[in-house]
């Protein structure tokens, strides 16, 4: 099952990757991204190490590993999540065999097709507004560009999980939810919080209320 609420590691100043691995963990989350940039290989391999011990610790918690493969691979990491200038789809799912998760990432609707065809689990289409955690960003999407390619991928019949990420706060939730999205990805919303295990709890509660309403029911059979 892909997890309706994912977080995502960031360059933080108060937390270190492993750090928000654990606060994660702790406060009942089910699926982490660990997104480590600017870092050596050997670095970033020891963070993911030690966030796979973590991770092992708390039962139903899954951990993916962004851009590398090759660090999923060494970790024993539950999947990875591939940006567009990472390893293509296909490869990696040669590579990982089909009982790891993959993610691709989206902005267009012929994106999120190419992502399922390629052999996706899911797909992380963005951004919805502004974020601070990453560079060189595509076009935002906003509310109306998320309603628009869900619907063309109901017209196409392409059944995938679509996740939003990009400048996600907890108000943003319901609408995306209602929206026809699969599920939301976050990092500063949680890590950037002055209360980050009250903001991981709030979204936990968006999610839960959302899609447990009627609007949301009948935006995923409309």
């Amino acid at each position: 099952m892909i997890e309706r609420l994912q977080l995502i590691t960031m360059k933080s100043p108060q937390l270190s990757h492993i750090e928000q691995v654990e606060l994660a963990c702790k406060g009942g989350a089910k699926w982490i991204q660990l997104r480590v940039k600017e870092q050596s290989y050997e670095e970033w391999l020891d963070i993911a190490r030690a966030s796979a011990d973590i991770v092992r610790q708390y039962q139903g918690v899954r951990l993916i590993i962004n851009d590398s493969v090759q660090i999923a691979m060494e970790v024993d990491a539950d999947g990875v999540h591939l940006g567009k200038d990472d390893m293509p789809i296909r490869s990696a799912r040669v590579l990982l065999g089909r009982e790891k998760i993959i993610g691709g990432t989206a902005n267009t609707l012929a994106d999120a097709v190419f992502v399922r065809d390629a052999g996706a689990d899911y797909v992380g289409l963005g951004p919805f507004s502004d974020t601070t955690t990453k560079t060189n960003l595509s076009e935002i999407l906003g509310i109306q560009g998320y309603r628009s390619i869900i619907q063309g991928l109901r017209d196409k019949e392409v059944d995938i999980p679509v996740i939003a990420i990009g400048g996600i706060r907890g108000k943003d939730v319901r609408p995306l939810m209602v929206a026809g999205l699969h599920g939301v990805a976050v990092a500063s919303a949680v890590y950037a919080s002055a209360h980050p295990l009250m903001s991981l709890h709030e979204l936990q509660k968006a999610i839960s209320s959302s899609y447990e309403t009627t609007d949301y029911a009948d935006a995923q059979h409309s």
